[in-house]
Formats: C-alpha cells, sequence, structure tokens
C-alpha cells in the first residue's frame, strides 16, 4: 500500500480527520493531504516533540502556521488544541503521522483513529 493511501483511506477516508500527512523521521513529507503544506521548520519541529515533549509542551505545535497548544506530549504522540479543533501526532518506527481534526469530531474520535494506523505501522515495521 502507498502511503498516499494511508492518507486518503485510513485518515481522511473515516471522515473524521480534515487533513494529514505522514513525515518521515529523516525528514521529508511521504504523504499528505490536497493543500496540507507543512513549512521544513514545522516538520522538524512536530519530530523534534518526541524527543523534547517538555520544550512541546511549553511551547505548543505549529501546523501551517497555525498554533496549537500542546495538552500532551510525550516520545509516543503528541496532541494539541486550538479552540474546539486539533492536532495528532503519532510517531512510528520510521514516521510521524500528523493528524488535524475540526468541529463536530471530538478529540477522543479522531485520536483514536491516528492512535490505531500508528499501533498498525509499528506492528509492520515503519
Amino acid at each position: 500500500m502507498s502511503w498516499q493511501t494511508y492518507v486518503d483511506s485510513n485518515l481522511l477516508g473515516t471522515g473524521k480527520i480534515a487533513k494529514a500527512a505522514i513525515l518521515g523521521q529523516q525528514g521529508g513529507v511521504w504523504a499528505q493531504s490536497a493543500g496540507y503544506e507543512l513549512s521544513p521548520e514545522e516538520q522538524a519541529a512536530i519530530v523534534a516533540a518526541f524527543s523534547d515533549p517538555t520544550n512541546a509542551q511549553g511551547n505548543g505545535v505549529r501546523a501551517q502556521g497555525v498554533k496549537f497548544m500542546t495538552i500532551k506530549a510525550d516520545d509516543r504522540s503528541v496532541y494539541g488544541k486550538k479552540l474546539a479543533d486539533g492536532i495528532i501526532c503519532v510517531k512510528t518506527t520510521q514516521a510521524v503521522l500528523v493528524a488535524e481534526y475540526v468541529t463536530p469530531t471530538t478529540p477522543g474520535e479522531a485520536t483514536k483513529i491516528v492512535e490505531e494506523l500508528g499501533d498498525y505501522l509499528l506492528s509492520v515495521g515503519f
């Protein structure tokens, strides 16, 4: 399966995720939804957040110029909120899943989708 299929089917295809990307931990965008452009600085900061969760908690997470207040950050997951919308970033062995959701999707619905895809990718070595 191509990386784009994971974005299109497993994330956007659920109807609960509005925008998504899969970033390589060594850099680069492996796949993304149409029009979802993360700057190189935003990509690097998201990947770095897993190595330094306290920095992510103190400074938030940025995607497409929007700052999300970090509500959870550890070496596996980073969650952020902006009003009722949010961002979920999940680290796998080689990649980072980045997904944004908007109201009426709840944080729990979006988190379940992204975390389950992360679990699957970990189980197959990615």
